[in-house]
């Protein structure tokens, strides 16, 4: 097998295939070319996976794997990294003594693809789940806190006591109350007063001394004896 002219035939179809995508690092052996694999979406760049992947053919190739390494990733972690490229080097394997860059940028491409769906699961599983516990909580607010009997009045208790209706239902109650005659006098100083004020008040009572003049010369005798016979 002629690997140089298999190896410079292979690079004239991928500049033909790939174009922009794909820059030849070294045109002489050891050859390097530079392709950029992107995922199949339409969720924008910045959701977009891809990687630019650097191939080195030994001088034997296509009967040795060439080289591969992943020089730039996005939307790909450490993990992602070495699962695609042992993906890669597993297919190159199976396709030894025949030219594979073509196949396993077409792998790469369907690797990639599946990622991106992966992705895209997770963030709507993810969407879903913030949905759904916003609706929960939404409902949650609707329903309220349950309610016992027993946290019923401690509330009912507490509120009366901030909002002073504890104080204003004590204080009518007691001015709603009936005074006994006794508080009444207690609590109306004037009314001790009043007797004083009379004593002192006009001029001292008067009393006619010849009305009990005659009370000596009268026969009392005779109505006592009335009132016995009276009595029998």
């Amino acid at each position: 097998m002629d690997y140089e002219e298999e190896q410079s035939a292979e690079l004239d179809t991928l500049a033909s295939i790939y174009c922009d995508d794909m820059e030849i690092l070294s045109a002489e052996a050891p050859r390097r070319v530079r392709l950029t694999v992107r995922s199949a979406d339409d969720d924008g760049e910045e959701r977009q996976v891809w990687c630019a992947m650097v191939f080195e053919p030994p001088l034997k190739y296509p009967d040795e794997p060439p080289l591969l390494l992943l020089e730039e990733t996005q939307n790909l972690d450490d993990e992602d990294q070495q699962r695609l490229v042992d993906h890669l080097m597993s297919m190159a394997e199976e396709n030894l003594g025949m030219v594979m860059i073509f196949t396993l940028v077409a792998a790469a491409q369907e690797w990639l693809d599946n990622k991106s769906d992966e992705l895209k699961k997770v963030k709507e599983e993810g969407a879903l789940k913030k949905l759904r516990a916003e609706e929960e909580a939404e409902m949650k607010r609707f329903e309220g806190t349950r309610v016992s009997v027993e946290s019923f009045l401690a509330w009912k208790t507490n509120f009366e006591i901030e909002t002073g209706i504890v104080l204003r239902r004590e204080k009518d109650l007691k001015d709603s109350r009936k005074l006994t005659g006794k508080e009444l006098f207690l609590r109306d100083t004037t009314l001790n007063e009043s007797d004083l004020k009379f004593l002192d008040d006009g001029d001292a009572v008067k009393v006619d001394e010849s009305l009990f003049q005659d009370v000596d010369d009268l026969d009392l005798s005779e109505e006592d004896d009335d009132c016995d016979n009276y009595k029998d």
